[in-house]
């Protein structure tokens, strides 16, 4: 059965969405990616455009459902819910639209699809409905910087996404100002099936938004502009408390990675709920840069699974240092034919490798081969002292490929001309 198609108000795309979305609509409609990550600053229309798609996609393919999600149950009504009938009414498609708030509700009415709404703080709660047909084919998380992290996503992604061929799920936020919140961190994520988008209020239409909006906006650039491009520009500006702003992140090729001639190795050992994590760099000391290329991170990894992975990743049986604090660990991995020695570490190394690290012209980590690297070094920040300031020193938290790295470099942190105090 095919749904009747309605006549509606216009049938120009510029009349519906702003051309920043241009893109991501004809992406959307030949099918080329399952997830939608939408950031931008206020007034970029994010949510207008995910409200637009949603409608006239479930319009155009009668099995398809819908799910929009909030943290907050109590943000749904005012937010989600309302959009989509905006949605509903700017394309004049009202009467085949029921609109119910309890249960909350929308039901296109020639075929029964519908739009559930669900507050999701208790991911591992959220349930589905029973459906008249089809399958819930887009999902809409609005405010995803809202949500606990992306476990919590997953949770219920597992909980949607089942049942039909093809799913649509949007991801709208507008970026928080820390890099290490896990939104930001995530969306650098690269995956096959993901498209990740920012758009501002500098591409909208104007009248869209009305004069006033732009006074505020333009006020704001004036008076405060670091302000400005985090709220209207959607821009992660940062805490002033990031650690490391000389990161780069890139594939490093094998052929690159052959050429490696001064190769560094550590271990951070961890067991139960840290997890142990083994890194693999090269340190070029004339340009001062380092490039880590090879990662192993996971909870609960005997010091015999550790051993095999390092034979096979280190044929050469090269230099390991390890956190010395583990002494156990250490003579067990040497019982396995590891040349690995304890790091030597004083009561400041952590500030002094933390600070040579900082001191380097680039660190190169490659996303791929070391995701997890890539997310600590990228999300360590000084702590908050919920004063405007930070904590007097560095946080011992989310850092075992950083305490990795700071082992693996000790004896070129000492020739660098930094001396550990006793």
């Amino acid at each position: 059965m095919t749904a009747p198609t309605p006549l509606v108000k216009t049938t120009k795309l510029t009349d519906l969405i702003a051309p920043s979305f241009y893109g991501v609509h004809h992406d959307i409609k030949t099918g080329k990616h399952t997830h939608y990550w939408l950031g931008g600053g206020r007034g970029s229309t994010k949510s207008s455009f995910v409200s637009i798609e949603i409608i006239q996609g479930m319009m155009r393919d009668p099995e398809a459902n819908a799910v929009a999600i909030r943290k907050v149950k109590e943000n749904l009504r005012e937010s989600v819910y309302e959009q989509l009938l905006w949605a509903i009414d700017v394309l004049g498609v009202g009467a085949y639209w029921h609109d119910s708030v309890s249960p909350m509700s929308l039901t296109y009415l020639p075929t029964g699809q519908k739009i559930i709404f669900r507050g999701a703080d208790k991911p591992k709660k959220v349930k589905s409905s029973k459906l008249r047909r089809g399958y819930i084919k887009y999902v809409w998380y609005e405010e995803i910087d809202e949500f606990g992290g992306m476990a919590d996503i997953r949770t219920m992604n597992q909980t949607f996404l089942r049942g039909g061929e093809k799913f649509v799920v949007f991801y709208s936020y507008n970026p928080p100002k820390s890099k290490r919140n896990w939104v930001n961190a995530e969306v650098t994520e690269k995956r096959p099936d993901r498209l990740a988008h920012h758009s501002t209020y500098e591409t909208v239409p104007r009248h869209w938004l009305g004069e006033q909006f732009f006074v505020e906006a333009e006020h704001l650039k004036k008076t405060k502009p670091d302000a400005h491009d985090h709220e209207y520009l959607g821009k992660v500006i940062g805490t002033g408390g990031e650690v490391f702003s000389n990161l780069t992140f890139r594939t490093i090729p094998d052929d690159e990675i052959k050429m490696f001639d001064h190769v560094r190795r550590g271990v951070d050992f961890g067991y139960a709920v840290d997890p142990a994590h083994y890194g693999v760099m090269h340190y070029d000391r004339t340009r001062r840069r380092l490039y880590i290329f090879h990662e192993l991170q996971k909870v609960q990894l005997s010091n015999r699974k550790l051993a095999e992975h390092i034979r096979v990743e280190n044929k050469g049986n090269g230099q390991v240092i390890a956190d010395s604090a583990e002494p156990k660990s250490i003579a067990e991995l040497k019982s396995h034919n590891i040349r690995v020695k304890g790091a030597k570490k004083g009561p400041d190394s952590v500030e002094y490798g933390i600070k040579f690290l900082q001191d380097l012209e680039e660190i190169v980590i490659d996303p791929t081969r070391c995701p997890n690297t890539k997310r600590e070094f990228y999300g360590y920040e000084l702590e908050s002292d919920g004063n405007d300031g930070f904590k007097d020193g560095f946080p011992d938290k989310d850092n075992h490929s950083i305490d990795m790295t700071r082992y693996a470099l000790e004896d070129d942190i000492s020739l660098s001309g930094v001396s550990f105090k006793k």
